[in-house]
């Protein structure tokens, strides 16, 4: 009986695997991802966005290229970094509160090339990461960055040339 359910089992994997191609993305497939079109070309966004998180005090702990990494292996596609941000003292009062909460530290932003050249830019939005947790200090901590991550990305979107 065991190996009939495991063949039905392998065979409902090959079925799904085989029909994938077929199978939509999902955009968004995180509640509380928010996506914002810029209206801005990739490269003036992207330089415009460490300026923005900076005015916001945060500080920038990391960027990832994955359009870096695809050129390095001889491969072009289209734009596409991941911003790591956050401030030290969200940082204390995150931890004070949970230190469970931790690991959703820092705020990530995705920022990618659209078919135009534009940048558009993904994020979960920090209520929703850190409400997950139920602890009224993270609700309020959230909350602000919500505000915080809205601001950076209202200031990269107006930001300097283009």
């Amino acid at each position: 009986m065991r190996r009939i359910f495991a063949a039905l089992f392998v065979c409902l994997i090959w079925s799904v695997a085989g029909s994938s191609a077929a199978v939509a993305e999902i955009r968004n497939p995180y509640s509380g991802t928010v996506t914002v079109e810029t209206g801005r070309p990739f490269d003036a966004f992207v330089k415009a966005l460490p300026e923005a998180i900076k005015v916001q005090g945060f500080n920038i702990v990391g960027v990832a290229c994955a359009t870096c990494a695809a050129q390095s292996q001889g491969v072009t596609v289209p734009g596409n970094r991941v911003f790591f941000f956050f401030k030290p003292a969200y940082a204390v009062r995150m931890l004070a509160a949970s230190e469970a909460a931790g690991i959703e530290a820092p705020i990530r932003v995705y920022v990618t090339e659209g078919n135009d050249g534009t940048a558009r830019v993904t994020y979960r939005l920090p209520s929703h990461v850190f409400g997950a947790y139920e602890v009224p200090a993270l609700d309020t901590l959230g909350a602000e960055l919500d505000e915080d991550v809205r601001a950076i990305l209202d200031i990269a979107k107006k930001g300097s040339g283009g």
